[in-house]
Order: structure tokens, then C-alpha cells, then sequence
């Protein structure tokens, strides 16, 4: 039961962050780089730094700490934000495909990027990184709409109405 409710929380992750990306390929390379004053500056900071937070979290997922999130300076612009993003997607839906209940009750440790050790089963850990991506998605399409491009509803339960997903 929980691999599948982590399943349908992480297909919902993934076309939340597609309606992000879709509206931000809206905006001027002025705007995507413009300084918008929410936790990371711009809306290619914000992309970049939900992006790098997946990436890091898979990373740990399969035993690896990164001591290091990705540069944002990496992405100059959405191709390349979208460039970076597709494949650590693709690998998050594969880890997630993989998953039974008993791997989800794991204990995960991991080192964060400062060098203190955590531990958390992986069904917390996979809640908290789609949690995470929902505050900075918020952000993003605050931002987005500023610029008169809203992406629109972003609510779980619409996802399950429109997707009809299980």
C-alpha cells in the first residue's frame, strides 16, 4: 500500500514540476534570471536548487552523500535546466518504480553536505523531498504568475481528477 501511494505522490511530483518548467518556458531570458526576492532569487535559482534537492535525495536514496548541491550557474537558461532535469527524473521514477513496502521501511542513513549524519526511513525521506519541491514549486509559480504566467492549479487532488490517476 505505501509503495503504491509513494508511486502516485511521485507521478504527481513530476507533473507539477512539468507545469513549472512548461510556464517558465514563457519568459524572457530577462525574466528567468531576474531577481524576484523568494528563497533563491530567481526562477532558474529556485528550478535549479528543486531540481538539485531531487538529485541529491536519489543520490542519498542509493547510498551515495554528495557533500555538494549542484551550481545553479550550470543552468543558464530552462534548455538547460530541462538538459539536467530529464535524467535525474527518469532515474527518480525508476528508483520509485522499484520500491515494496519493506524497502520503504528502511532506515536511510546519509551524511548531509555539512558533514553531520542523518537517519530516516526512506518512506520519510521520499515524503519530505516531494514536500520540499511543493514549497519551492509555490515560489516558482508566485514568480511565474508576477510575469503573467500562471501555471495554473497545482493541487494534488486536481492532479488525481485530471490524470485520473489511482
Amino acid at each position: 500500500m505505501m509503495s503504491e501511494m509513494i508511486g502516485t505522490l511521485y507521478r504527481y511530483n513530476a507533473w507539477a514540476n512539468a507545469r513549472i518548467l512548461d510556464m517558465a518556458a514563457q519568459l524572457s531570458p530577462e525574466q528567468f534570471l531576474a531577481a524576484r526576492g523568494a528563497s533563491f532569487d530567481s526562477v532558474r535559482d529556485t528550478l535549479a536548487h528543486t531540481m538539485g534537492a531531487q538529485w541529491l535525495y536519489l543520490e542519498r536514496w542509493y547510498g551515495r552523500s554528495p557533500r555538494a548541491m549542484p551550481d545553479p550557474q550550470e543552468c543558464p537558461d530552462l534548455a538547460a535546466v530541462r538538459a539536467c532535469w530529464d535524467p535525474i527524473e527518469r532515474d527518480t521514477q525508476a528508483f520509485v518504480a522499484g520500491l515494496d513496502d519493506a524497502r520503504l521501511a528502511q532506515i536511510v542513513e546519509y551524511t548531509n553536505t555539512e558533514g553531520q549524519p542523518w537517519a530516516y526511513p526512506l518512506w520519510q525521506q521520499m515524503i519530505h523531498q516531494v514536500n520540499h519541491a511543493t514549497q519551492h514549486r509555490s515560489e516558482a509559480a508566485v514568480m511565474l504568475t508576477q510575469f503573467g504566467f500562471s501555471p495554473g492549479w497545482l493541487d494534488f487532488l486536481y492532479f488525481i481528477d485530471v490524470k485520473g490517476a489511482p
